[in-house]
């Protein structure tokens, strides 16, 4: 995407400025987080200003990670992307609201994504991973990101919320040009889309209310109310941009690191009891979305001066590539324990989803290595990473001998 230059203001020292764009393609081997940990070896500050998507703020340590979105009474959830003019004209709600608004309206949410409902949702990843293997299985390969990553929890997703499988490449598209735009006018495009499909399904469910999770929403009330077309629109784009991308995105960087690395692999396939402890060090590894928030008044943070109106993004992989973190943190470490990595946020915005992630990764894991155990990536292919607010591999092509009975 072509982005917006600006010229450093009057608060920002020179000795943070740093070239940085969060719509700059990686090609290579797939590495985005191996190439954000980078950052910090190469002299980039904890915290630094990047001239480029209209001027911002970028973390690069996990405790101020920890100190913006631990903090929303200075860091506001109100706007949550860079170039501020992509900002959605009906932003995902409630995480647009800052507490104790927001708090209210989590609550709604929260009931559904409890252990009790995501577990059996999860646990048909597995099913489903079978299903699909069966249809590639004895070509001896398979293009992953489309075959598997962008079906698998999707699926699930979209059983949750009631929305028909049909509908599912077309919101796709819709979510990828509005996360990893090529151009800001398609990502307006995109907003424009997904806002109009979201408002649509709420007048659907609330004409004729069904029992998945958007008419039970669509039923709810707040203080006594029930939530206004608006506000269910919103939450609706909400559970489409999260449910759609992120789970698909981490299973791509998984699996190119599980086909790079056998010895790693073996270790699952061999004691597949470890497969939950391996998926929390695997999403500490490949954590995908950065988070956006802006400044509400001028303050000192962590040695610079901040401007009211300032915008800071959050790269979620700050915290788990930070070596004061962790020790060697692009090592993958199935025995390490890990306490919080940030994957998932922080604060009162912290993801709702991650329990139904968590599952979704087990159990798939689980049925790809109890039927493929040895896969690799295609010889010379080179891999490109689509960047933005949530990051991506655009392919990935996967390749195991077929065996033969």
């Amino acid at each position: 995407m072509n982005t917006r230059q600006v010229t450093p203001p009057p608060n920002v020292p020179s000795g943070r400025i740093r070239h940085y764009d969060i719509y700059e393609r990686l090609r290579g081997d797939g590495d985005f987080q191996g190439w954000f940990a980078g950052l910090q070896d190469s002299g980039y500050p904890d915290f630094f200003w990047t001239p480029a998507n209209g001027g911002h703020w970028v973390v690069n340590s996990g405790e101020i990670l920890n100190d913006v979105l631990t903090d929303p009474d200075l860091f506001s959830s109100r706007v949550a992307i860079v170039p501020v003019e992509r900002q959605m004209e009906t932003p995902p709600f409630p995480i647009s609201l800052d507490p104790p608004e927001h708090t209210r309206y989590r609550a709604v949410l929260s009931g559904a994504f409890s252990p009790r409902v995501v577990t059996p949702l999860g646990e048909q990843a597995g099913e489903l991973t079978h299903d699909l293997i069966d249809g590639f299985y004895e070509r001896g390969g398979c293009e992953f990101m489309g075959e598997v990553s962008y079906i698998l929890p999707i699926s699930i997703f979209m059983r949750m919320v009631g929305i028909p499988d049909a509908h599912r490449e077309k919101l796709l598209v819709l979510v990828d040009e509005l996360i990893r735009p090529a151009e800001v006018d398609e990502s307006e495009a995109a907003a424009r889309g997904l806002t109009d499909y979201a408002r649509e399904t709420v007048r659907q469910r609330r004409a004729s209310p069904g029992d998945d999770l958007l008419s039970r929403l669509c039923q709810a009330e707040v203080d006594g109310e029930l939530l206004s077309e608006d506000q269910l629109t919103g939450m609706t784009v909400l559970l489409l941009l999260g449910g759609l991308d992120t789970v698909a995105a981490v299973l791509g960087f998984t699996m190119n690191y599980l086909a790079r690395h056998p010895e790693k692999r073996r270790q699952l396939v061999d004691h597949p009891d470890t497969i939950p402890k391996a998926v929390e060090e695997l999403l500490r590894r490949f954590p995908v979305s950065t988070l956006g928030r802006i400044v509400t008044r001028d303050a000192e943070f962590h040695g610079v001066q901040l401007k009211k109106d300032d915008m800071v993004i959050t790269p979620t992989m700050s915290h788990g590539m930070d070596k004061r973190e962790f020790d060697s943190p692009t090592e993958v470490d199935f025995s390490r324990k890990v306490v919080f990595h940030g994957a998932f946020g922080n604060g009162p915005h912290r993801c709702l989803g991650s329990m139904l992630a968590r599952v979704e990764l087990r159990t798939f894991l689980q049925a790809w290595l109890s039927r493929i155990p040895e896969f690799r990536v295609k010889a010379g292919a080179e891999l490109t990473v689509d960047t933005g607010m949530v990051v991506a591999l655009h392919d990935l092509p996967l390749e195991w001998d077929v065996a033969r009975q």
